[in-house]
């Protein structure tokens, strides 16, 4: 139906099933070499293990003229618009303090979003999600609550190796040690500090 988002790996569409007339998210992800098919199939088999409310829900994957697409469960909207609007829909400024009933609102996002990062992280091996911000924070259409996307940069965690490529990731969101390449757990955990500090007004991304 429509392109709904791109990213470095690839570009996102809605598309509507031909017979059943539902709606799903396609994700294209170019390859030009070996190095981005091997980014893109990770991808496929990270999503393919994974099964939980927390984690946008994967269907079917296909190669087509040097291109892998991925359908997924389609989400209307991410979590850094949700960010973005949180101020109007409670009707406040900025600079005025959260009322209870937004701060609630607020611990209840946190707590779902700690669950979602609490089942990667208790897999065996643990999965690493390496990317994770509001944009990779999804709503699903039907209005459940949150759901964890975007896993084209996501990694196990193998017990005895934490070498990764250094500087992967979103800037602003990225632990400290991920700029040297040595990513675990808790570098999901700083991105999700980051995430809370935005969350409950503490910190402003785009100043």
């Amino acid at each position: 139906i429509s392109a709904i988002g791109s990213g470095g790996f690839g570009t996102v569409f809605k598309v509507e099933h031909r017979l059943n007339k539902r709606i799903y998210a396609v994700k294209r992800v170019r390859y030009e070499d070996e190095k981005n098919k091997s980014f893109a199939l990770r991808e496929v088999k990270t999503l393919s293990k994974l099964c939980s409310i927390f984690v946008v829900k994967y269907y079917h994957s296909w190669h087509e003229c040097n291109h892998i697409y991925i359908q997924m469960e389609f989400c209307s909207q991410t979590f850094g618009t949700i960010l973005k609007d949180k101020n109007q829909v409670f009707g406040r400024q900025s600079s005025e303090p959260m009322n209870r009933y937004e701060y609630y609102i607020c611990c209840e996002i946190l707590r779902v979003l700690l669950e979602c990062l609490q089942y990667l992280h208790e897999l065996t091996p643990p999965v690493i999600h390496r990317d994770l911000k509001p944009n990779n924070i999804l709503i699903p259409s039907n209005n459940s609550f949150i759901k964890l996307g975007d896993f084209g940069l996501a990694t196990d965690q193998e017990r005895n190796d934490m070498s990764h490529t250094p500087g992967v990731g979103t800037p602003g969101y990225v632990a400290p040690e991920g700029f040297h390449g040595k990513y675990t757990i808790i570098s999901d955990i700083y991105s999700l500090a980051m995430i809370a500090l935005q969350l409950f007004d503490l910190y402003d991304m785009y100043v």
